[in-house]
């Protein structure tokens, strides 16, 4: 090849370079997403493992013999490769899996094999069987969220306005929780609620039990095993994921736009209104995300601090998978929560946007 002709060739490479960067990425995701979600078995597995590293090979040279240009064009596919790989083999392949098991039966409950045979019927039984627990999951995650923001949001704002030099004390509170895990956070609330607790007795010292069981919220003079423990449960444990994110929308508003506002004769509370509160709004919409989405499938409060009335559909779809041994219904159980939620965030996110969020 002569002197001429190299850098012409290097120049071609290096304009192709973006589409088999991207062509490539592809490729290899599918390739991770066949192995993982078992699309191919035997032979077949060996030939997918080899398009995989023929295609890495394939880019690797692109890079080398490109030149610069193609490299400049092929760095964001290899910033992306990682994290995209990472989705296809743990999110896409299992989702997959679920899907396809969904729509499967089984000879009995103890059978280990799968038949795929387009049974929707999983999902009419996941439906009709447990609508209830659907219902109450999202009641009582919407319920939550609602409280987080109300606790959350006057926190968030003292901190960020007037936590002075203990800001770092102030979140390092809000965190500690977090020092502990999950679980035994939630048992420790179902001893604070007991029967005997000090919940129950202050109340009862203060003469509240008629009010409270007028409001729903204790049933025969109890709080343990009720739907406000298990709201209670959940607005506590996910307060961290509504607070933190109000925080940091907080703390990067301007406070010289508050001044401006009052330099022109607003009121503290005009100037909340008009300026702190819609440029906190970002941050509102991302812990009200982090907060419901998990609240809507957890499991482990309705299991400690509630009672059979008040199971969630992650309980029930606990049950299926570990007790029941039914997984075709468990898994049209979980993706139809998957899809229900995907629904509402769209919704949310429709009506509230994400434009601001950056």
């Amino acid at each position: 090849m002569s002197l001429v002709e190299a850098p012409a060739q290097r120049s071609r490479l290096g304009s192709s370079a973006d589409r088999v960067g991207l062509a490539a990425l592809l490729i290899a995701t599918a390739c991770l997403v066949a192995i993982g979600g078992k699309w191919v078995s035997g032979p077949l597995t060996s030939v997918v493992v080899l398009v995989l590293l023929a295609v890495i090979v394939g880019v690797i040279v692109l890079a080398w013999r490109g030149g610069t240009e193609a490299r400049r064009l092929l760095a964001p596919y290899g910033l992306l490769k990682p994290g995209m790989l990472w989705l296809g083999l743990f999110f896409l392949a299992p989702l997959w899996s679920l899907l396809r098991i969904s729509l499967s039966t089984k000879e009995s409950r103890f059978d280990i094999n799968y038949n795929f045979s387009w049974a929707f019927e999983n999902y009419q039984t996941a439906f009709t069987e447990f609508g209830g627990q659907f219902s109450r999951a999202f009641l009582y995650a919407g319920i939550a969220t609602v409280l987080t923001i109300l606790i959350g949001y006057p926190l968030a704002y003292v901190i960020a306005f007037r936590g002075g030099k203990y800001k770092n004390v102030l979140l390092g509170l809000v965190v500690v929780p977090f020092f502990t895990s999950y679980l035994i956070r939630t048992i420790a609330w179902s001893t604070i609620l007991s029967d005997e607790g000090v919940v129950v007795s202050f109340v009862k010292g203060l003469g509240l039990v008629p009010v409270l069981e007028a409001l729903q919220i204790m049933d025969n003079g109890r709080l343990l095993n009720t739907p406000a423990a298990v709201i209670g449960g959940l607005t506590y444990n996910f307060l961290p994921f509504m607070l933190l994110p109000i925080y940091v929308s907080l703390e990067k508003i301007d406070i010289g736009l508050v001044n401006a506002a009052n330099d022109l004769y607003s009121t503290n509370s005009a100037a909340f209104r008009k300026v702190v509160f819609p440029l906190s709004m970002p941050g509102v919409f991302a812990g009200t995300l982090l907060t419901f989405i998990p609240a809507a499938g957890d499991f482990v409060n309705a299991q400690f601090l509630g009672n059979p009335n008040t199971t969630m559909i992650g309980n029930s779809i606990q049950d299926q998978f570990l007790r029941q041994n039914n997984y075709p219904v468990a898994s049209a159980m979980a993706a139809v929560l998957m899809v229900s939620i995907a629904a509402l965030v769209l919704l949310y996110t429709r009506l509230f946007g994400t434009e601001d969020l950056a």
